[in-house]
């Protein structure tokens, strides 16, 4: 491997599980077999990622692997899009999945339990451009905001969820048991929220469990996303029964969500308008930011980021 190829590694420790470290020295020790070259920093917590990834791209590298998960890679995006894009154009973004959520690791049949695979897909480093999602958004006292996304926009139950199962990841301390129990805690909080949700000409008014606008899979909500198409997926689900909902869940774990009679799903070029209650929560690639939003518009940037793949 030659010398200008190395790697900025940023690794991201799951927090609160045993021994976070041992799974990077064997992630260490394998890329040193292979002789792939690069230099590692570590994330500190929440947002530092951001911070890392401007480091790597003044420091030259041009290779960034990020061991983490949806949000790491979501905070990397956000670093690369903030860069002007004749620096962006120069710089690939690679993933080992090591996070609550690996959705987006997930779309290109990276497995968490699977690193060297990973690692070997980064090293033969095959590189395609994929969109990048953008969230805008208005709170209640007026204030915008804005994040660029890879994997799903959520507001509503979805939104919650991600909570709860990161809750019950840092109980459990293994995702086997986060997933199914944070499934489950839903059955008691089917909340329907009134949300209107603007897609191409239609207009969906109405109180609704949740609305999911997807570049890639969405955590099942919209399986059929492809973050490499230019389009956006977008799911809006109403209220179900007790026994519609847990078929709901069963054929969103089975890939066959969308076949569900209370589910509505749209894709499209243009811009998402989604209004709803400030409490009513917002995710951006399983992260709730905690803010007390009115109104996101939602649109898709196509192939902005180099990615690696297999």
């Amino acid at each position: 491997m030659k010398e200008q190829e190395r790697w900025g590694v940023v690794y991201c420790p799951k927090s609160r599980v045993l021994h976070p470290h041992r799974l990077w020295e064997r992630m260490r020790s394998y890329m040193e077999s292979q002789g792939v070259l690069y230099d590692f920093v570590q994330s500190d917590g929440p947002g530092s990622v951001e911070r890392l990834v401007h480091m790597l791209v003044k420091g030259g590298y041009r290779t960034i692997v990020i061991v983490g998960g949806d949000g790491a890679l979501c905070q990397a995006a956000n670093a690369l899009m903030a860069e002007p894009a004749e620096v962006r154009d120069t710089v690939s973004l690679g993933v080992i999945p090591n996070g609550v959520g690996n959705d987006f690791a997930r779309f290109w049949d990276l497995d968490e339990d699977d690193y060297q695979r990973s690692i070997r897909v980064v090293m033969q480093h095959k590189v395609r451009r994929v969109d990048v999602g953008l969230c805008r958004w208005t709170d209640h006292e007026g204030t915008q905001g804005q994040r660029y996304f890879l994997n799903c926009v959520t507001v509503g139950l979805a939104a919650r969820l991600m909570g709860v199962k990161r809750k019950a990841r840092r109980f459990w301390g293994v995702d086997a048991l986060a997933g199914p129990f944070g499934r489950l805690s839903l059955l008691f909080q089917r909340v329907t929220t009134p949300i209107c949700t603007r897609v191409n000409l239609d207009v969906i008014d109405q109180r609704v469990l949740t609305v999911c606008v997807g570049n890639a899979h969405g955590y099942g909500l919209t399986p059929g996303g492809v973050p490499y198409n230019g389009l956006l997926d977008v799911s809006v689900v109403s209220h179900a029964r007790m026994l519609q909902f847990v078929n709901g869940l069963w054929m969103m774990v089975t890939g066959r969500f969308l076949n569900h009679p209370n589910v509505k799903a749209f894709r499209t070029r243009e811009r998402v308008v989604i209004t709803c209650p400030p409490r009513a929560g917002f995710g951006i690639d399983g992260y709730a930011p905690g803010l007390m939003v009115e109104k996101l518009e939602v649109e898709v940037l196509a192939e902005r980021i180099r990615f690696v793949v297999p």
